[in-house]
């Protein structure tokens, strides 16, 4: 993903509705959904390596030459390109595509939302890291339609969880993320000491919830058995242990799951439970 911009397409994914993904912009530029208020709205504006662009303290530096040339102009604080590279990487045999796709994922200090990366960047960045050996032109369709599914998939998942918070934010946004695909997870460890796979990714998500910054952690996992369905990829979404209130946000998550499994109303509220219900999928877009 990317930074909050226009651009001529957006997500494959349709919107589910507020708080779950916001609509798409109305013609003319004006933004429809679910506005955030301002007063609410963090001021921090995040691009896509965790780096605050609006920070005036500490600007991120512009480089002439790196417009010029396209390179990846490396930031030393962490080694990532400070800007996208669009030009075609050496030995690459064909064009690729560099427009990039809107999401229905909420910018967190913006009224847009987040930016996909284009297939020549995704490409780039592949061949950068070292990963894209087994990676050629014709694999980035699908490449690129299986990363977008899975960030629109996680942000559903997330939004169910922060339904447990509609009352004090009602529309909840991505602040930032990052990629840990080497940190297991104590959740990803346990389930490799039962005998189950590692994930294939893991990403950090910090998302805004009206002024007060909660982390996710999200697991990735293929399952081979099921490569060509939907059901091949796994998300495993929860709130990161970091306070008090994110365990019992886990607790009250795993109660409204079981009783939504066994058919049985809420035991809190004694009314039907359509957060559990959300969570485990038998409900598309939850709306009480």
């Amino acid at each position: 993903m990317g930074n909050s911009q226009s651009s001529k397409k957006s997500a494959s994914v349709p919107p589910a509705g507020c708080p779950v993904a916001p609509q798409e912009k109305a013609q003319g530029g004006a933004e429809s959904g679910c506005p955030v208020d301002p007063k609410y709205r963090n001021e921090a504006v995040y691009n896509v390596y965790s780096q605050r662009l609006n920070d005036p303290n500490n600007p991120l530096p512009k480089n002439p030459i790196q417009s010029i040339q396209g390179a990846d102009v490396l930031d030393p604080k962490n080694n990532m390109p400070l800007e996208p590279n669009q030009l075609p990487c050496p030995g690459q045999r064909l064009p690729l595509s560099t427009e990039r796709v809107s999401s229905n994922i909420p910018k967190g200090g913006t009224t847009g939302t987040w930016l996909y990366p284009s297939p020549q960047m995704v490409f780039n960045a592949l061949k950068r890291k070292g990963k894209g050996d087994d990676v050629g032109e014709g694999d980035m369709d699908g490449f690129i339609a299986a990363h977008n599914a899975m960030n629109e998939g996680t942000w559903q998942k997330v939004a169910v969880w922060e339904l447990l918070h509609r009352d004090e934010c009602p529309n909840p946004t991505l602040l930032r993320f990052k990629g840990k695909p080497h940190d297991l997870s104590p959740k990803a460890l346990i389930r490799t000491w039962l005998g189950g796979p590692e994930p294939f990714d893991r990403h950090d998500w910090t998302i805004d919830r009206c002024g007060k910054e909660v982390r996710y952690v999200i697991d990735f996992y293929f399952n081979e058995e099921k490569a060509g369905t939907p059901q091949a990829f796994e998300l495993v979404v929860r709130p990161a242990l970091d306070s008090f209130e994110a365990a019992l946000d886990r607790v009250k998550m795993t109660i409204y799951e079981n009783f939504a499994e066994w058919g049985l109303p809420c035991p809190i509220t004694g009314t039907s439970g359509s957060i559990g219900s959300a969570s485990i999928g038998k409900e598309p877009s939850p709306s009480n």
